[in-house]
């Protein structure tokens, strides 16, 4: 009696169960916690062995809506500043359930023309928003890790093929490493593309001037002069601080010494939209690839990454020509997406993009950032005016680096009571913000990239943090 079939006529019903509830959760995240512990109890209720016999799919659906909507992590809502995650506007949110109600194979273009024809319109759309250049190639990925992936992968094509090896073809055996050079601002994701790609998580070489992870030019260029075709890494917004690495002198490198520049622009592509910060960006339009993420100040759901590349070729040699018959040749219109990325089968993850650049456009989104800019230049006055509280590092972008430093507490012991203040603060779910470590102090580094975000809830997380750490005895 559970076979789907028999819901043939009444499909729409649980679809109508989550659009009823959808506006009362959505205005609800102005005052709710970012996460109840109390109704983390609710998850047991996903548990059970496999039913026989099904309940059916609204009653199924009403007991998922019923247990997220209590124990999820609400990151859709204006106080989460952890993990410089955003959410998801109101149009890109309606585009995602677009998504699904139509689930188109993104990655063929014979599967779907609307698919395709989106995901080039936006990533045009997206090269316009950053300052690209509109001749790069691209292709969307369901995160930057996996953007980077297809960077990396065009990168790695382009080094082996210095060496006269077809690496998609015959592999990395008997090449010499793969020399990748950044500085210490390089984030996690990047170390983990280069080990997927199998050329190694710590063969990446770091060259910074002290422990902020500034790069170190003159060393990085000491670098590139003895070694052959090399891969530099240019980091824009690292996630501590803010802080970029100078691109343009990192093009310049690459243009001298022959090398490839891959840059890690995750949220950091962000600052190209605003007048005050649109210097930080300058150069990635000199990169050969360059990677950004949607789920971050793009504000649509997860997943969402995009990887542009100077030469589209790049990609097709790092990831097409798989010989399969069923698959048509692409022509000038017929983009076969899955041939440019990591990818094979896919969603038509362009489509909340395409609803969210077309509601609110380019200068929607250079409100949101400028706003953001704001908020975070708010708080850093607020921490620098406390006497309890410490600025570790210049507010450049949207991300607050500081702690917790009373008066008469020995530096030994900040560590720890900023570790446990962090604890705290999670614990009581009003404002999240997670703890980092930063030049070897345990730190806060909250990141104002939700699109529901103002200088009031900046205000809010040290009102929240001082009523928790007084409390900390």
């Amino acid at each position: 009696m559970s076979d789907p079939i028999h819901e043939h006529d009444t499909a729409a019903a649980g679809l109508d169960l989550v659009a009823n509830a959808a506006a009362p959760y959505l205005r609800s995240l102005a005052t709710r916690p970012v996460h109840d512990r109390t109704r983390d109890g609710l998850l047991a209720e996903l548990e059970g062995p496999l039913p026989a016999q099904g309940v059916g799919g609204p009653a199924a659906v009403a007991e998922l809506l019923r247990i997220g909507t209590g124990a999820a992590t609400h990151v859709s809502g204006p106080r989460f500043f952890h993990l410089v995650t955003g959410g998801s506007t109101p149009a890109a949110m309606a585009g995602d359930w677009i998504t699904s109600l139509l689930d188109q194979a993104g990655g063929i273009w014979i599967a779907s023309p609307f698919a395709a024809r989106a995901e080039t319109v936006v990533l045009g759309w997206l090269k316009e928003l950053f300052g690209l250049p509109a001749s790069y190639g691209g292709v969307l990925t369901p995160s930057a890790t996996l953007a980077h992936v297809a960077g990396l992968a065009a990168a790695r094509a382009w080094w082996a093929g210095k060496h006269g090896v077809d690496v998609s073809s015959q592999g990395l055996a008997g090449l010499p490493r793969m020399p990748v050079l950044s500085s210490g601002l390089v984030h996690v994701s990047t170390r983990k593309a280069l080990q997927i790609l199998g050329c190694g998580r710590d063969t990446l070489q770091t060259f910074a001037r002290d422990d902020s992870g500034a790069i170190d030019l003159p060393a990085l260029e000491e670098a590139l002069t003895r070694g052959g075709p090399a891969v530099i890494v240019g980091n824009l917004g690292d996630v501590n601080t803010g802080a970029s690495d100078p691109l343009d002198d990192l093009a310049d490198l690459a243009e001298r010494h022959g090398a490839w520049l891959h840059v890690d622009g995750a949220f950091g592509m962000f600052a190209a939209l605003s007048p005050r910060t649109a210097h930080l960006a300058r150069g990635a339009a000199r990169a050969d690839s360059i990677t950004a993420d949607g789920h971050k100040w793009l504000n649509v759901p997860y997943e969402s990454g995009f990887s542009f590349v100077r030469d589209q070729d790049d990609l097709s040699r790092a990831f097409g020509a798989w010989g399969a018959a069923y698959l048509p040749e692409p022509g000038d219109d017929r983009v076969n997406y899955n041939t440019y990325g990591p990818e094979s089968s896919r969603r038509a993850r362009a489509l909340p993009i395409w609803a969210t650049l077309r509601a609110y456009g380019r200068d929607g989104y250079r409100a949101m950032v400028e706003r953001h800019l704001d908020a975070a230049a708010h708080l850093g006055k607020l921490v620098e005016s406390a006497p309890d509280l410490e600025l570790l590092a210049p507010v450049q972008l949207s991300i607050v680096c500081f702690r917790y430093r009373p008066p008469g507490v020995p530096e030994e012991e900040l560590d720890a009571l900023n570790a446990r203040l962090g604890a705290r603060l999670l614990a009581d779910g009003r404002v999240y913000a997670g703890t980092s470590t930063y030049r070897g102090m345990t730190v806060f580094r909250p990141a104002m990239v939700n699109w529901r975000i103002t200088t009031a809830e900046a205000e809010q997380l040290i009102t929240v943090l001082r009523e928790l750490a007084a409390g900390l005895g």
